[in-house]
């Protein structure tokens, strides 16, 4: 819970409906800033290998966090993802795709990027994350500085410039 109604947990089958439906809502066509749109039964491949996380106000999903293992990555390789990896000279062979991650428009600012990551943290210690994000959003780079994470790379596909990020979570200290 983050304090004003929200639960962020890891998601659901039933939160399907709700993240297909916040992803088309935020696609470039509609005016937002994701650049793919995956399926549902993509979404529910990705479910059953790694955690993928939402954010809920009620029944609703108003937030999502994706993440992917480069071994199911590999089933279907998608070319801005396969860039994001030949741009990265450091990748570790545990490391998994973060991304995409979408907040609703009327739940922008209040943190909720940065509290599905510290739960993502929590759920995959000690591992390394990479991204891609467009190099035309701002918005979107500015939290991923604020977060911690550091840019690694770029690259250029269809026209557009794309920046790598990458970070990798602390394992918790042991105890004892």
């Amino acid at each position: 819970m983050t304090g004003n109604g929200i639960v962020i947990r890891t998601a659901r089958k039933t939160d399907l409906p709700g993240i297909v439906k916040l992803q088309h809502a935020n696609q470039l066509a509609q005016g937002g800033t994701l650049a793919a749109e995956l399926t549902s039964g993509q979404i529910e491949e990705m479910m059953s290998d790694m955690p993928q996380i939402v954010a809920c106000r009620g029944d609703e999903v108003v937030a999502f966090l994706m993440t992917t293992s480069q071994t199911v990555n590999s089933l279907r390789p998608i070319p801005v993802v396969e860039k994001t990896l030949q741009a990265f000279a450091y990748l570790d062979d545990d490391a998994y795709i973060y991304g995409p991650i979408c907040v609703s428009e009327t739940e922008r600012g209040g943190g909720l990027a940065q509290a599905m990551f510290k739960h993502l943290l929590v759920l995959e210690p000690g591992r390394q994350g990479v991204l891609f994000i467009r190099g035309d959003n701002q918005p979107s780079i500015k939290a991923h500085r604020k977060m911690g994470m550091n840019q690694v790379g770029e690259f250029t596909l269809n026209g557009a410039q794309f920046q790598v990020f990458a970070y990798k979570a602390m394992a918790p200290a042991r105890r004892g």
